[in-house]
């Protein structure tokens, strides 16, 4: 998560992928750091125990949302406004 918002802070750009009972974990994370907004994708969990054709299907599974948020980026607020993700000081 905080490597997605690092590289998105140098300009490049990411999208971080936790598995749902991290959710609440990465949005604090988001804000400690400075971007209450991130927005990042959550998959089912667990993953540990998959298979590499079950990791591959839930990779397959998100594949279209990750390609959404590389497309409209972290510029984007919840409320739709166009906002820079704030670069370190």
């Amino acid at each position: 998560m905080l490597d997605g918002i690092l590289l998105e802070k140098a300009g490049v750009p990411a999208v971080s992928i936790v598995t749902t009972p991290f959710v609440p974990t990465g949005r604090a994370m988001a804000s400690d750091w400075g971007v209450p907004e991130y927005r990042f994708l959550d998959i089912p969990h667990p993953i540990a125990n998959l298979t590499d054709a079950e990791l591959d299907a839930r990779a397959d599974a998100v594949l279209e949302r990750v390609i959404e948020l590389l497309k409209t980026g972290q510029t984007q607020g919840a409320d739709g406004a166009k906002r820079a993700v704030p670069v370190p000081a």
